[in-house]
């Protein structure tokens, strides 16, 4: 099964409920950091993506027809290379908004680490340059990241989805129809630390 959808967007852009809302469209099974956490073999696996050495996309995401969040947003140019005909979803919010929430969730996690090599510590570093304090700095990536994402390809490729936006713009852009039911919308921020417990007894990976 190829990745016929894949989420360039950061964590905390709505990607718990987007993963939800792609399943419910067919796109799923959909990867998440919280298929990673529970499972130590796929922890290691991305520790070692994280250092360079690539996995075999087809063996990483085998089951999946899609991905959301991290970590595979951060590969998001190596895996829209290797699967060309996958639709690109850049999720998105405001800024100010997307920094409090990341300020209520991931980022306390990666500040307070006690283990550099887990996954989150190693993100942390490798997107943020590991200034987690600096609140201009990180909004300012989360920008660039989208510009980055946005010049890469064309509108019939990428779909710019803003949090909130519900099912019209992304079943218009997957030619699906519109579900009968409301547009998911979960793992807030206070949901987010509970979450992060069950997964792994070391939050962050």
């Amino acid at each position: 099964m190829a990745l016929s959808v894949i989420g360039a967007g950061f964590g905390r852009t709505g990607t718990e409920s987007l993963k939800q809302a792609l399943e419910i469209l067919g796109h799923g099974p959909c990867y998440h950091m919280y298929e990673v956490l529970p499972h130590p073999e796929r922890v290691a696996m991305w520790r070692r993506a994280m250092d360079g050495s690539l996995p075999d996309w087809d063996v990483a995401f085998a089951g999946y027809g899609a991905t959301v969040d991290w970590p595979g947003a951060y590969f998001w140019r190596a895996l829209s290379d290797r699967y060309p005909k996958a639709r690109i979803i850049l999720s998105v919010r405001d800024p100010e908004a997307w920094y409090r929430s990341m300020n209520r969730t991931i980022l306390p996690l990666l500040r307070n680490s006690p283990d550099a090599d887990m996954i989150g510590a190693r993100l942390g570093k490798k997107v943020f340059n590991g200034r987690l304090d600096d609140k201009d700095h990180i909004i300012a990536t989360f920008q660039a990241h989208i510009e980055a994402v946005q010049a890469a390809f064309s509108d019939d490729r990428l779909l710019t989805y803003e949090v909130g936006s519900g099912w019209t713009p992304l079943c218009d852009f997957l030619g699906c129809v519109v579900p009968d039911q409301p547009y998911p919308h979960s793992n807030n921020a206070d949901d987010f630390a509970v979450k992060i417990g069950r997964v792994t007894d070391k939050p962050g990976g």
